[in-house]
């Protein structure tokens, strides 16, 4: 098998995977002791498991002023909605992407933009699919401020699901991420919602697929409807 080809299948792991791989590869020896076929089963919700910690390189675009999307998964929700209380950013409405991960996309969250963490916010709360539009309300949230150096700001809100328990944001308030940058992580399956700043409008549309650190979900100061854009 060629370097190429093999990189295509092997990821790097994000340091949280190894020691649920490892269980999940100790039940599949035990089910393969008991019963063969059941070995089978354990192999591939081992192999789904490695898979879903994969940590993949991702090349982020350097133009100045976009804003790429901090999530793998599918546009859910475009919407003006008050960014949550905890974040001081106001309680005039933003413009909201949310962006729904199933349990089959990397669950690496990335920084949309360059900025200083100058809010961290957590709050518990609910497990409802993230897919509804309440879950931003109701559900276990963790909230993050970016700031850029020019002092505008934007919002990035992880939030647990039906099955996602576990919020994981790697980050302390005064840290500087690059756009791109990893900041966090979210068991198993669930959705990011970013709160865009006054003046900027979405480039994508509800149910494209997004790559976390790729996919430019808006330009800032581009307030322009995305049909009438030729860039």
């Amino acid at each position: 098998m060629s370097v190429s080809l093999l990189g295509t299948f092997v990821k790097p792991v994000h340091r949280e995977g190894p020691k649920f791989i490892a269980v999940f590869g100790v039940v599949t020896v035990l089910l393969y002791l008991l019963w063969s076929p059941l070995g089978w089963l354990g192999l591939g919700a081992t192999i789904w498991c490695y898979y879903f910690f994969r940590d993949p390189v991702r090349v982020t675009p350097m133009d100045e002023g976009l804003v790429v999307s901090p999530a793998d998964g599918v546009v859910s929700l475009i919407e003006p909605a008050v960014p949550p209380a905890e974040l001081g950013l106001g309680d005039a409405p933003r413009t909201r992407v949310s962006v729904f991960m199933s349990v089959f996309d990397c669950h690496v969250n990335r920084a949309p933009v360059a900025g200083e963490v100058t809010a961290l916010a957590y709050r518990p709360g609910k497990f409802l699919s993230a897919e509804l539009d309440k879950a931003s309300e109701e559900n276990e949230r963790n909230g993050m401020v970016l700031t850029m150096e020019d002092g505008t700001t934007l919002g990035v809100v992880q939030i647990a699901g039906l099955v996602a328990r576990r919020i994981l944001c790697e980050v302390d308030q005064g840290a500087r991420l690059e756009r791109g940058g990893r900041f966090g992580l979210i068991r198993f399956g669930s959705r990011l919602d970013i709160y865009l700043p006054d003046g900027t409008a979405p480039r994508v549309s509800i149910g494209q697929t997004m790559t976390s650190g790729e996919t430019i979900i808006a330009k800032l100061g581009d307030d322009s409807p995305a049909a009438a854009r030729t860039d």
